[in-house]
């Protein structure tokens, strides 16, 4: 999962919770691993299978049709841009611009074909990336584990991935911040959930700085940049841990209006936190459990 996991759980099942939920995460970090030597993931982009689990195929899936739904603003074949970035060696880079046109050429999930056993790249080199609903999935797939063993009420938080379970002992609802971008070790806001994800994804989250510009993880699929529409972070509270993951990514590559824009008519039920640099949008879902010390203006429909 590449990030730390923390989990706190309540109830007489909490402990025996704890290590099932220790054991499906090392399970699905084994099969979606980009870089894991037996994920099937790794398997697919190293060309050595096209075949599946149906777990991973429908993973797959729920990742194009994001990336139709969002007009590839999220696109799970980014895996060529984000390896000639450098991300996944960890000594991240900008790349020459012969490399760059060469990655872009290979994303899309237009060039990807589903059949009932897996998956065949219309291109060689083409490859893929399930990190922008990974976590999310892993969180739901959790969620439901836990619920299934008796846990009643907790929280999971896998990096910006948050999965309220139930409420707090007592009934009060979770209380979840959000960071501020300008000081990430800091909440700038927070939002009170019961039974949800709350997702975020900031350009603070991973990034580097060269000739004195910086620059973060969170690709545009259709230039191959760090998506720099205006966007400082965005929130996503949803009941769909994966949806809320790849949404999250999508709605920071779209920038602002047209985020908000997406909220309004897009396909799904969600409820969002835009943080610019100018100040802080939220939807009209959250108004009621949203607190802030700064000022914030509601989105409405």
């Amino acid at each position: 999962m590449d990030t730390v996991i923390t989990m706190e759980l309540s109830g007489g099942k909490a402990q025996k919770g704890l290590e099932l939920a220790r054991e499906e995460l090392l399970r699905l970090d084994a099969l979606l691993s980009i870089e894991g030597a037996d994920s099937e993931i790794a398997a697919l982009n190293r060309g050595e299978r096209s075949e599946l689990s149906s777990e991973t195929l429908y993973l797959v899936e729920t990742a194009v049709e994001l990336s139709h739904a969002t007009g590839g603003a999220y696109d799970c074949t980014v895996q060529p841009v984000v390896e000639a970035w450098g991300w996944y060696s960890g000594e991240p880079a900008v790349p020459d611009q012969a490399t760059l046109k060469q990655a872009l050429s290979l994303v899309g999930s237009d060039k990807l074909t589903l059949n009932e056993r897996g998956v065949d790249f219309a291109l060689e080199g083409m490859g893929l990336d399930l990190g922008g609903i990974g976590k999310g999935y892993a969180a739901g797939c959790l969620n439901r584990l836990l619920r299934e063993a008796g846990v009643t009420s907790g929280w999971i938080s896998l990096g910006g991935n948050i999965r309220a379970i139930g409420s707090k002992q007592g009934g009060a609802p979770w209380v979840i911040g959000i960071a501020d971008p300008d000081d990430p070790s800091a909440y700038l806001c927070a939002v009170s959930v019961r039974d949800c994800a709350v997702v975020t994804s900031g350009d603070y989250q991973r990034c580097f700085e060269q000739d004195g510009v910086r620059l973060h993880h969170i690709l545009d699929p259709q230039t191959g940049w760090p998506a720099q529409l205006g966007l400082r972070s965005v929130t996503v509270v949803c009941g769909d841990d994966t949806l809320a993951d790849g949404l999250s990514t999508a709605l920071f590559v779209m920038g602002p209006e047209r985020a908000e824009n997406f909220w309004r008519s897009g396909p799904y039920e969600f409820e969002a936190v835009f943080i610019t640099g100018d100040g802080i949008r939220v939807t009209e879902g959250l108004a009621d459990s949203f607190s802030c010390d700064r000022n914030y203006e509601v989105v409405y429909r």
